[in-house]
């Protein structure tokens, strides 16, 4: 009796074994790619180069990691999710060994282009896994998934700390980092590409010759669909903004707000701890659908970023605080809401590629849109460029409501 119910805790047990592999691993991609700003104070100092260099070299880590984005997607349709993640994992995994020990600036340019391409297909093509492996619960598991990739980059900035204040292993302390990062990532590559082809449809894990592959226009047949493409306009619109005002925020509450220095990094700080309501949403739709959720979260995330303007000259930390839980509720929230409802509309034989496709326009517009607040922030000001966002939320958000009611006529 007892070794019954034991085997079956295990067997409810193991069921999960898909979604912390495949979390894990993005926990790890997050973690080795903001690992790097951290550093670049020290390695200005070791290799002898200018923050231009360091910043150039980290832009190429995210621009092939965006590259890797549809061709990822659209391999994994014709060959193998857990082939595509597996390979880039480990791949990865060497880029950040290369730095374990004491090597040239070359070698530091090299491995960090190569973990841009190896992780670059972590998110999309982990999203149709777990879709696949949770079909009834993708909601759940992608903000399992969102919430792990979260806390792998605010962890970056801590190890970094933690290594660079210790003796080194094989080279100096910060490179420890790395090295962690490198044998850790292909321990879970190995654990992943073993347990994860189990959990998924057949369909998946036996592929032959014969299957016939999904011509390219296929992938963007679905942007002739109005409501798609509506809502890649209100995804694209999201990361428009979201990413600029994580990268002003901190400077617009020492400039337009008057707050110390001290003060606004808590307060960016709080943008990151709510994070956790991935989990709740993400479990949320998967009872009452996607677009609703949509609608809710968008809206929460413009309402906050608005609060933070109108409340810029006259309330205090306190209540800039909370406009800030505002927008983080919403920003976290939306996340994997998002996912579900794509992995939802997207045909499954185009799911990777159409994923990655998506997730490529909104990396697109997330790049640009930090250089054009600084712009218009030079020209007219941070408060003009920050209402610019607000305003891209509000459109983001009137369109979640179109959808929604669209889809409930």
């Amino acid at each position: 009796m007892v070794t019954a119910e034991i085997r079956s805790l295990v067997g409810r047990i193991g069921r999960f074994d898909a979604i912390v592999l495949t979390s894990g691993l993005w926990f790890l991609s997050k973690f080795v790619r903001f690992a790097f700003p951290p550093l670049f104070e020290r390695l200005g100092r070791v290799y002898g180069v200018s923050p231009a260099v360091l910043g150039g070299a980290f832009s190429g880590l995210l621009m092939v990691y965006a590259a890797m984005q549809f061709p990822s997607g659209l391999i994994a349709d014709r060959v193998s999710s857990v082939a595509v993640i597996g390979g880039g994992t480990v791949l990865a995994a060497v880029g950040a060994l290369a730095l374990a020990v004491d090597s040239p600036l070359v070698v530091l340019v090299g491995a960090m282009l190569t973990i841009g391409a190896g992780t670059g297909p972590v998110k999309t093509v982990g999203i149709r896994v777990l879709s696949r492996t949770y079909p009834r619960q993708t909601g759940r598991a992608l903000g399992v998934f969102d919430t792990f990739g979260t806390l792998g980059g605010a962890a970056a900035p801590a190890a970094v700390v933690l290594f660079a204040n210790a003796p080194g292993v094989v080279g100096a302390g910060w490179r420890t980092t790395f090295l962690v990062a490198g044998i850790v990532g292909i321990c879970v590559t190995v654990g992943f590409v073993a347990r994860v082809p189990r959990r998924l449809p057949d369909f998946e894990t036996d592929r032959d010759d014969t299957e016939t592959t999904v011509p390219i226009r296929e992938y963007g047949a679905l942007f002739r669909e109005w409501r798609f493409s509506v809502f890649v306009l209100v995804t694209t619109l999201f990361s428009f903004a979201y990413n600029a005002t994580l990268a002003f925020l901190p400077l617009y509450f020492t400039r337009e707000a008057g707050l110390t220095t001290t003060t606004a990094s808590l307060l960016f700080s709080v943008l990151f701890a709510v994070s956790l309501v991935q989990l709740l949403t993400g479990e949320i739709s998967d009872r009452t659908g996607a677009l609703p959720l949509v609608a809710l979260t968008v809206g929460l995330a413009t309402a906050g970023l608005g609060a933070i303007l109108l409340l810029s000259d006259a309330a205090g930390p306190l209540m800039l605080g909370g406009a800030v839980v505002c927008l983080g509720l919403g920003a976290h929230g939306y996340r994997p809401v998002r996912g579900a409802y794509l992995m939802s509309v997207i045909p499954t034989s185009v799911a990777g590629g159409s994923l990655g496709a998506v997730r490529t326009i909104q990396m697109v517009a997330g790049a640009s849109s930090p250089a054009l607040v600084g712009v218009v922030s030079e020209t007219a000001g941070l408060r003009p460029a920050f209402w610019i966002l607000t305003a891209a939320l509000l459109v983001a958000t009137g369109l979640s409501v179109l959808l929604w009611v669209f889809d409930s006529a």
